[in-house]
């Protein structure tokens, strides 16, 4: 691993100017996120598929991880200005959980202020550093909800070493959510994306489904395909080639989804089914509505704006 080394020789973190970092979301229909952020710009993890490298986001050098300049000052301003609370998200961008972020601590410092100001949390990651700040997460769950997304696509570890590269095998995500459940954290899978010709399988669906069960998941989101765009799409079929030169799943893909930004498992359909069913078996959560239920049901009362005590 590149980065790894560099870090161990001591790479220096690159820092970029933010005027603001907690940013209110448009909707809280996304796992009742109610707040974005991103403290750190760009990500190392090399998954081949991530959408946050097309160009519509401006991130030049995606692969370069950045931190925002003075991002705790800016974070305890903006959740100091904020006239209700409600859940702060991050990992929408850029996973909060890089191989800096071990020695830098800016994640779990920022949760520390969202839990000093009376803010839930929502975490998504591939990282299994997340197993360090569960203390605070902890902390943050006695006033407000608390929400951790693993990203989990395939239960098989030699497919996701070689298509999220830069991550912890899906073996070690599984146990991360299973010790995160354990002390009481309202704990799931990200199933997304489902990568059509490689992943979308019922073999795969119901396996991750079962381990998820096993290490004791709360909910599991799915979605049975992939998004492309622009340079992401040629940098996806790039990749797809070097990794299985056996197969030319680019033409597969080109045959069948064109230009398409939305590209659905040809399965998706009866993966759905299956998928369904084997979380109703389980008693796992699968359907946005319920799952943002199941994490905020006791708190739908705590969260309040200053102005409604002068209603």
């Amino acid at each position: 691993m590149v980065l790894m080394e560099l870090i161990r020789k001591g790479a220096r973190m690159e820092y970029i100017p933010a005027k603001t970092i907690v940013t209110k979301t448009k909707s809280s229909e996304w796992f009742g996120i109610d707040y974005n952020m991103n403290i750190y710009k760009g990500c190392c993890h090399g998954c081949i598929y991530c959408d946050s490298r097309s160009s519509c986001y401006r991130i030049e050098r995606f692969d370069t991880v950045r931190a925002k300049e003075d991002a705790l000052r800016i974070v305890r301003d903006d959740l100091r200005r904020k006239v209700k609370t409600g859940v702060v998200g991050t990992g929408a961008m850029s996973d909060p959980y890089n191989p800096f972020e071990k020695e830098l601590e800016l994640t779990r410092h920022a949760l520390e202020l969202v839990d000093a100001f009376g803010f839930g949390a929502g975490i998504a990651t591939k990282s299994t550093l997340l197993r360090r700040d569960a203390d605070i997460l902890e902390s943050i769950k006695e006033h407000s909800p608390v929400i951790l997304k693993v990203t989990v696509t395939t239960a098989d570890d030699e497919l996701a070493g070689k298509i999220e590269p830069g991550v912890p095998s899906s073996t070690e995500r599984f146990e991360l959510i299973d010790y995160l459940s354990s002390r009481g954290l309202f704990t799931g899978i990200l199933l997304m994306p489902v990568l059509p010709f490689l992943e979308d399988s019922p073999e795969n669906i119901t396996a991750v489904v079962r381990k998820a069960h096993e290490a004791g998941a709360s909910f599991i989101y799915a979605a049975f395909g992939v998004t492309l765009r622009d340079n992401q799409r040629e940098w996806y079929y790039d990749k797809l080639g070097q990794l299985f030169p056996e197969r030319d799943l680019a033409a597969e893909y080109r045959k069948r989804y064109g230009e398409r930004y939305e590209c659905r498992s040809p399965a998706a359909k009866r993966l759905w089914a299956i998928f369904a069913a084997e979380c109703e078996k389980y008693g796992i959560l699968y359907r946005m509505k319920d799952i943002i239920h199941g994490y905020k049901k006791n708190y739908e009362n705590s969260q309040m704006s200053l102005f409604d005590f002068l209603q």
